[in-house]
């Protein structure tokens, strides 16, 4: 029959919740390369106390409307006029153009085709020939527009030319 001194018990008994703590500490989501537990990245929105700045760049879809970091802008044809329909879910993966302020255009865009249309939350959204502004989550590059002829959220999703036309698929 074995005995145990007491110092080896009790030195055993306090290293398994200090196992357990230090495990704890180091959960909570994975960087591992695959994904599977982190979301896919977005875009960070306009800050809403900026103004927002949009412009024109030349992608695979012509020369579009982009914001100042260059990130495709979209309309949603679900869009009545300049009322946004799109909010909750939709608004994570299409980020509405917010500013606080006149927005300003740069690079091609039309200053007098800039506006803004309150939010439903009060932020104020930039329409652009009257169409409501959106960025979208899965373009992670400047000038990538993967969001176009999406039909998320009921109807489709469209970049804008200069002139405040949508980009036809």
């Amino acid at each position: 029959m074995s005995h145990f001194k007491p110092k080896t018990i009790v030195a055993g008994a306090a290293i398994v919740p200090l196992a357990a703590l230090v495990i704890a500490g180091c959960g909570g989501g994975s960087n591992d390369q695959k994904g599977t537990s982190v979301p896919a990245p977005s875009p960070p929105p306009t800050a809403a106390n900026a103004r927002a700045t949009v412009t024109i760049a030349s992608t695979s879809l012509g020369k579009i409307l982009v914001d100042a970091q260059g990130r495709s802008l979209y309309l949603f044809k679900k869009d009545a006029g300049t009322k946004s329909t799109c909010s909750g879910a939709c608004a994570a993966s299409w980020p509405p153009l917010i500013a606080k302020g006149k927005p300003t255009a740069g690079g091609g865009a039309q200053p007098s085709m800039l506006g803004t249309v309150r939010r439903d939350d009060g932020t104020m959204q930039v329409t652009y020939h009257g169409h409501p502004l959106y960025l979208f989550a899965g373009d992670q590059q400047p000038g990538q527009v993967n969001g176009q002829g999406s039909t998320a959220f009921g109807a489709p999703w469209l970049a804008l030319s200069a002139s405040g036309k949508q980009i036809a698929n």
